[in-house]
């Protein structure tokens, strides 16, 4: 099979089901952009983190790739992706948990630079607020699995909460917001 169709060629691309859209369409901006934040997430999975982490990131990058290809799917395909369960955003919850229990309390804002790792988890949670915003816009005209957007939200604390534990794990240090006093 040949990678290259030529038929986006005018600037239309397929949804799963058949039905072409404009490649700006909403809908393809929400499915890239939980496209580019599993690259994300795999570049962090290749980082050589501890194994834990490695495996939690790829059962994110599976659930990451189920709600794309829902996203991806027309409303009259004449067949149904398995979606999202309200399990995936339980183990999300219970990650954060668990590294939340080895973390010092956060007291302040805490500035992206602690270590290149938690750096790049800070980048992932950017992308994935990026993603839960053309979600949530998107849902405003389209009946989207309220799950998606869910587990997106939950996704950027696991991310956020992933930074701060890469930090300490890392040896470096958590960079805290100083604001200038006035």
């Amino acid at each position: 099979m040949k990678i290259y169709t030529r038929k986006g060629d005018d600037g239309t691309t397929g949804l799963l089901g058949g039905e072409r859209v404009k490649k700006h369409h909403l809908r393809v901006e929400a499915y890239g952009t939980v496209d580019e934040l599993n690259s994300h997430i795999g570049l962090l999975r290749a980082a050589g983190n501890e194994v834990q982490v490695i495996e939690s990131l790829a059962e994110i990058q599976n659930r990451l790739f189920t709600a794309g290809s829902t996203l991806a799917t027309a409303h009259d395909a004449d067949f149904v992706i398995p979606g999202l369960v309200e399990e995936d955003v339980a183990y999300l919850e219970r990650a954060i948990d668990r590294m939340d229990n080895e973390l010092p309390e956060l007291k302040n804002f805490v500035l992206p630079g602690g270590s290149t790792e938690g750096a790049q988890a800070h980048i992932a949670r950017c992308v994935c607020r990026r993603a839960e915003r053309l979600v949530v816009y998107l849902n405003e005209d389209e009946d989207i699995d309220p799950l998606i957007i869910q587990y997106l939200n939950r996704l950027s604390d696991y991310l956020f909460t992933l930074a701060r534990f890469l930090d300490h794990s890392k040896g470096g240090r958590e960079i805290t917001w100083a604001p200038r006093n006035k």
